[in-house]
C-alpha cells in the first residue's frame, strides 16, 4: 500500500467534517463528490443549493445529496455566527453590521463553522490567493497554542529508499514564511515534525539544513539555524532533532559518520527543515522536477485547525487528495 493509500484509508477509517467553501467550482465539486462516494469525509459545501446541485447535475455528479450544504444567506446559525465574528474581531474594529457583511464570505463561514465546532477543517485556493485562503483562518481560528507562525510543509515521495523514512521526506517551510528568524524556525521544525508524524505516520527525525555542519563554515545566517535548533529543542525536548547540517549529511549515512559522527539524526533524516522559504520552494521543485519526486502540498500547519490551500491550478485529484490530508490533522489536532 503506498503512502498516499495509506493516508486515505485513515481518513475514510475515521470521517472527518471537512468544508469546502469553494462549492460552484468545477474540480472542486468533482473533488467532494469523488470524496464523498468513496467515504473519505463528511463534506461540508457553502452556498445556494439550487446552484450547487444544478452544476452537480451539469457535471454527472451523483453523490452530492450526501453533502451538507449550507447556505450563509439562508442559514439559521449565520446570526449567530456573525456575533461570534464580531465578539473574535472587536477589538480590530469589527462591528456587528461588518460581521454580519462578512460573515456571507464563503471562507469566512467556512472558518466560523470551524470555531464554533462543526467542522474539522476546511480546504480552499482552486479560486482564492493564499492570502485569502489564510486571513480568515488566522483571525477566527488562530495559530495553535504556543505556535505564531504560520508555514507550509511539502510532502516528498521519492523512488530512493535508502533516503528519509523509505523514500518519503517531509520539507519546511516551503509556503509561507519569507525570511523566518530563529524562534520562528524553531516553530516552522517543530509544526513540521507533527506534520510528518499526523500525515504520513512517519517517526521524525528532523534535520535543520545550512550550507554548514557543525561549525564548518561560519555565518550570521549559520548563527540562526543553530539557535533555531536550540530553540526546538526546549520547545519539544522529546523530538529527535539536530543541526546545523548541510543535506548531504542530513541524508547519506556515510557522509552522516564522516561530518557529524554521533549524530542521532545525521544520515537518518525524514523532516528537513530550511532556513528560509527561498531554499524551501526552489529545492522541492528541483526534487520533483529534476529528480522525479512525488509533492503533495503545500499542507498548511500551525493553526489550530486545519485550513489548507490549493494551488488556483489545482486537479481534481490534488484536491481529493487534500481531502484526505487534512482529515488526518484534523484528528491529530482533537
Amino acid at each position: 500500500m503506498s503512502l498516499m493509500q495509506q493516508i486515505i484509508a485513515r481518513a475514510q477509517a475515521n470521517k472527518q467534517r471537512i468544508v469546502l467553501p469553494e462549492s460552484l467550482e468545477e474540480r472542486t465539486l468533482t473533488a467532494a463528490d469523488r470524496s464523498l462516494a468513496d467515504g473519505l469525509a463528511d463534506i461540508i459545501l457553502i452556498g445556494n443549493p439550487d446552484e450547487i446541485k444544478a452544476l452537480g447535475k451539469k457535471l454527472g455528479l451523483t453523490h452530492l445529496d450526501q453533502a451538507t450544504i449550507i447556505d450563509p444567506a439562508t442559514s439559521e446559525k449565520t446570526e449567530e455566527y456573525a456575533q461570534l465574528l464580531f465578539e473574535l474581531r472587536k477589538a480590530k474594529g469589527m462591528t456587528i453590521e461588518k460581521a454580519r457583511q462578512q460573515v456571507m464570505d464563503p471562507l469566512y463561514f467556512g472558518c466560523l463553522i470551524i470555531k464554533s465546532g462543526d467542522a474539522d477543517g476546511q480546504i480552499s485556493g482552486a479560486l482564492s490567493t493564499t492570502g485569502d485562503t489564510l486571513r480568515p483562518a488566522l483571525q477566527i481560528i488562530k495559530c495553535a497554542p504556543g505556535i505564531t507562525c504560520v508555514s507550509g510543509a511539502m510532502l516528498m515521495i521519492t523512488d530512493k529508499p535508502e533516503y528519509g523514512d523509505n523514500g518519503v521526506l517531509v520539507i519546511g517551510d516551503v509556503a509561507v514564511t519569507p525570511m523566518p528568524d530563529a524562534n520562528q524556525l524553531a516553530q516552522i521544525a517543530v509544526c513540521t515534525a507533527q506534520t510528518a508524524k499526523s500525515v504520513a505516520g512517519i517517526d521524525p527525525k528532523v534535520a535543520m539544513l545550512s550550507f554548514s555542519t557543525k561549525g564548518s563554515a561560519k555565518h550570521e545566517v549559520v548563527d540562526k539555524v543553530v539557535e533555531a535548533t536550540r530553540m526546538a529543542k526546549e520547545m519539544a525536548p522529546d523530538l529527535a532533532i539536530d543541526g546545523e547540517l548541510q543535506a548531504d549529511a542530513a541524508l547519506v549515512a556515510s557522509v552522516g559518520e564522516k561530518k557529524c559522527p554521533g549524530s542521532p539524526i545525521a544520515g537518518h533524516a525524514n523532516v528537513l527543515v530550511v532556513p528560509c522559504l527561498e531554499v524551501g520552494n526552489i529545492g522541492y521543485k528541483l526534487v520533483q522536477r529534476l529528480g522525479g519526486a512525488d509533492a503533495i502540498g503545500p499542507i498548511l500547519q500551525g493553526i489550530a485547525r486545519p485550513v489548507n490551500d490549493l494551488s488556483r491550478g489545482c486537479s481534481v485529484d490534488d484536491i481529493y487528495k487534500m481531502v484526505a490530508i487534512t482529515a488526518c490533522q484534523a484528528m491529530d489536532a482533537k
